[in-house]
């Protein structure tokens, strides 16, 4: 995504980090772009934020060649036959560029990706009505971000729900209203029971209802687990709604009889669609999504290998938890 449009000096190289094998990563000089086309922008990212699938997202700046005012996008790059933003200039589609206002800053624009994975699951899937209750699974990146954005557009209370102790206070900490930390299983106890159990200690701890305006209207899943996908679809209430985030295993046991019987929705939300982008960025613009408090580290390019390191390992050389590392681009 193009953030900013400034001219930038004919480069003399294209500095590159470069995956040497699985695990491995290198500093090299790639070569220069070539020509772009009539659609085509050079751009030269400026922030990359990293996830923990080691998928990035990024803000890039850009010189515009032959785009006839616009900026230029980013592809999506993780897929094989596509280099992804960690290099010095790159070349792109012009297509489907956004352009983010100057309240909103390079950083918070590294961000605005998986923002707008989090509205695509809040309003075009759940369509989220003003005043719902909320519960999201796993208070990762992703799980934040989901929460902040059912909190930018109405809800009323919202429920996070993980196993990380650190991960929970911050989610207190930034926008939800209740926590909770589920124990382990039992000895012998299977997953379905056991994903019963934690559904009816949320209920009993927080006083949600099975049906009517206490209970959960809508509970998106971000973690994957069977056991919250489970637990999930115990908790939300009659009629309600439950969104699948989390890509875990490729086969998970669900209570069929209970999403039959309470008349749940069901629905799975990939990434982002048309408008998510917009609104993603308009919510920062307008302050009722804050990405600054979830920039946990910042490391130049030079050292991109350590930010993937901190990023496998949960936190960085500081002992501090990570939630969103950045990586600047060769030239900042």
């Amino acid at each position: 995504m193009i953030a900013k449009h400034e001219d930038i000096a004919v480069p003399e190289k294209n500095t590159a980090c470069v995956m040497t094998g699985i695990g491995k990563l290198a500093i090299e000089d790639r070569p220069l772009p070539g020509e772009p086309g009539d659609h085509d922008v050079i751009v030269a990212p400026k922030q990359t934020g990293l996830c923990l699938v080691f998928v990035v997202d990024t803000v890039i700046s850009a010189k515009r060649v032959n785009v006839n005012g616009q900026c230029g996008t980013l592809k999506f790059a993780a897929a094989d036959g596509f280099d992804g933003t960690l290099q010095g200039f790159w070349t792109i589609p012009a297509d489907f560029a956004y352009k983010l206002p100057t309240s909103v800053s390079l950083e918070e624009g590294a961000l605005i990706e998986p923002l707008a994975v989090a509205v695509m699951a809040v309003a075009s899937v759940a369509k989220m009505k003003h005043n719902s209750n909320v519960a999201v699974f796993g208070a990762g990146p992703v799980g934040l971000l989901t929460m902040a954005v059912a909190k930018a557009l109405g809800a009323r209370r919202i429920l996070a729900v993980d196993i990380n102790e650190s991960r929970l206070a911050f989610a207190k900490s930034y926008v939800a209203t209740d926590v909770h930390r589920f124990e382990p299983k039992a000895g012998g106890e299977d997953n379905m029971t056991y994903s019963k159990r934690c559904a009816q200690d949320l209920r009993d701890k927080f006083g949600f209802a099975e049906r009517g305006e206490e209970g959960i209207d809508l509970v998106v899943e971000c973690s994957g687990a069977e056991t919250c996908v489970q637990a999930g679809i115990w908790l939300v209430k009659r009629r309600g709604i439950c969104v699948q985030v989390g890509a875990g295993p490729a086969n998970n046991l669900i209570p069929m009889s209970i999403l039959v019987n309470k008349e749940v929705t069901l629905k799975g939300s990939l990434r982002y669609g048309p408008g998510c982008y917009a609104l993603a960025i308009d919510l920062v613009r307008q302050g009722r999504v804050k990405l600054a408090p979830l920039i946990t580290h910042r490391f130049p390019f030079k050292d991109a290998p350590l930010a993937f390191e901190s990023v496998r390992k949960g936190k960085g050389e500081d002992g501090k938890m990570t939630i969103k590392v950045l990586i600047n681009g060769p030239a900042s």
